[in-house]
């Protein structure tokens, strides 16, 4: 009877384990490996979660000679590790297709384990090991699963690289460790004064999602597609680019942004750089020395046409230069516009690949010219108002990294706000052995244009208390607990930069 209860009462913990679990395996792209990092993550996090996965694990083994201590395995599984929810604060569990066949699989094999302990007498104990091990069976199920839905997958991408060549649209396709998404939407503005244009969706920069935008978005008459793509790995952008061939293709930038799976900035250039392998021109933000270097070492080949672009360099052959918050825009040197308004947000360097795609699908310079001001800004990028409350609010919650935060932070300082300068951030991830360093810089330069700065969740704190102690920065531990902390402590007069925004799976 011990025997029987134990093992119930394990196989009943694996429901609020697996929703806890399958979550982050969701919000981290079903990456195989992923949730088993996470747990190690979690349950190290401080002095509770690791007695709590110390006890754990350790009544797991008593329960081999004494069935009913798996229980106190049970009510560790169930309620750590500590403030990792079941349901999700930022990201609740969607039940798409995807995550269901996730569920099957993995509820399969955990199954499996039980069995085995029925085989070999010794089933509580067995069932208690697996529920520890859930997050690595979840991984386990990921890994199996990654061929199906690359199967499932392809007869969209099949109907998709058939729409394309029906429909017949010039490809543009943009990549980048950052500055991507702004740069797509910025292409799709400028060109569609003159062109049909139609811009992939944000987020939608993956197989299955460009897949998607081509069948259900590119309709007949389209004369410009613009595709993002991204890539956690080698090879996953070339394989976007059999299907979805670009005639124009644009690299941004390249930082430490997913440093953590690429291990060195030389290895996501690599990955990055499969977008040009077949396009006819290609448009590189030659600021970055990487990006430079891959200009010159395809300019000789001649076999295609570089755009080089720059924030900086008016040399370049497209250019825009900020100066007194206005825009000037140069072509291989020459002015051909001035004073121009700069709108919110608008990152030079984007602004200036935006453009030397526009000129690269033949759209006149004066046309191309006469759009940037009204170009829109882009949502949770830089994106900055006034609130009912008189404070100055800066959005910079979307894809943080060390350049676009610096960025942000200059904006802050813009402003010239005579209050309150606030930060509120989590900090920078998934930047690999560079990330306390990172952050701490960061947190520095903070200490340097803000007055306060507000530490959200655990995952950086340290790093960022350690380049911001001038300030006697503030913590909290969710983004609503610091939102409240902005509301009933700023007003009038004050200002305050949101940066980054992380879900809920980090701590």
């Amino acid at each position: 009877m011990p025997e029987l209860i134990g093992t119930i009462a394990c196989a009943l913990a694996l429901i609020p384990a697996g929703a806890r679990w399958l979550r982050v395996a969701q919000r981290e792209h079903y990456l195989p490996g992923s949730t088993s990092r996470f747990a190690w993550r979690w349950w190290r996090s401080g002095p509770v979660a690791q007695s709590m996965a110390v006890s754990g694990l350790a009544a797991a083994g008593v329960a081999f000679g004494y069935p009913l201590v798996s229980l106190a395995t049970v009510a560790v599984v169930i309620i750590g590790p500590p403030f990792l929810g079941l349901r999700g604060r930022t990201s609740p569990l969607a039940f798409t297709r995807r995550l269901r066949l996730l569920t099957a699989v993995w509820l399969l094999l955990q199954a499996i384990v039980i069995v085995i302990g029925v085989l070999v007498h010794r089933a509580a104990p067995v069932a208690a090991l697996g529920a520890c091990a859930v997050p690595l069976i979840v991984d386990i199920s990921c890994a199996v699963l990654s061929p199906v839905e690359r199967r499932l997958v392809r007869p969209y991408v099949k109907a998709a690289r058939s729409r394309l060549a029906q429909v017949a649209p010039v490809v543009v396709a943009i990549t980048g460790s950052f500055g991507k998404t702004s740069t797509k939407q910025h292409v799709a503005h400028l060109v569609a004064g003159s062109r049909t244009v139609v811009a992939s969706p944000a987020s939608f920069n993956n197989r299955a999602g460009l897949a998607r935008a081509v069948n259900e978005q590119l309709a007949p008459g389209t004369d410009v597609f613009v595709a993002e793509m991204g890539t956690y790995k080698k090879g996953e952008i070339a394989e976007l680019c059999r299907w979805c061939p670009p005639t124009i293709a644009v690299i941004t930038a390249i930082g430490p942004v997913h440093l953590e799976r690429f291990k060195t900035e030389d290895a996501i250039v690599v990955a990055k750089s499969e977008i040009t392998e077949n396009a006819h021109t290609v448009v590189l933000n030659v600021d970055d020395l990487r990006l430079r270097a891959l200009a010159e070492q395809l300019a000789a080949t001649g076999t295609t046409t570089v755009v080089r672009c720059s924030a900086t360099d008016t040399a370049a052959d497209v250019s825009v230069v900020v100066a007194d918050d206005h825009l000037s825009v140069y072509v291989a040197g020459a002015a051909i516009g001035t004073g121009l308004a700069r709108p919110t947000s608008v990152q030079p360097g984007n602004l200036a690949c935006a453009l030397a795609v526009a000129f690269a699908l033949g759209i006149p310079h004066g046309v191309a010219l006469g759009r940037i001001e009204g170009l829109p800004p882009v949502a949770n990028r830089l994106a900055s108002a006034a609130a009912p409350s008189g404070v100055w609010v800066i959005d910079d919650t979307f894809n943080s990294n060390p350049k676009g935060a610096r960025a942000a932070l200059s904006e802050l300082g813009r402003l010239g706000i005579t209050g309150r300068r606030v930060v509120v951030t989590p900090g920078m991830v998934e930047l690999g052995s560079r990330q306390f360093e990172e952050n701490r810089a960061f947190a520095e330069a903070v200490a340097g244009v803000a007055t306060d700065l507000v530490i959200v969740g655990e995952t950086n704190r340290a790093a960022l208390a350690a380049g911001s102690s001038s300030l006697h920065p503030h913590h909290v531990r969710t983004r609503e607990e610091a939102v409240a902390w902005v509301r009933t402590t700023l007003g009038p007069g004050d200002a305050v930069l949101y940066e980054n925004d992380l879900p809920d799976h980090y701590r």
